[in-house]
């Protein structure tokens, strides 16, 4: 139970799921967990695709990585 409080808790903090926030580490383990990719590899994939739109940085790691 205390697991699942935690957690949830760390879910509210994000604000907009539509945008990645690399300032923020929640952030960036949440989407780094949601996209199958290290927290490295997601800071690369958004500077790369020049955007922080979730929707843009994870097409972007399907053209460029083929994740499905």
């Amino acid at each position: 139970m205390l697991r699942n409080t935690y957690y949830e808790r760390d879910e509210m903090r994000l604000t907009d799921k539509r945008w990645i926030n690399l300032q923020e580490y929640y952030d960036v383990e949440y989407w780094s967990k949601k996209f199958g990719v290290t927290p490295e590899l997601l800071q690369l994939a958004v500077k790369n695709s020049g955007s922080t739109s979730a929707d843009e940085v994870e097409q972007y790691l399907k053209n460029k990585y083929q994740f499905k």
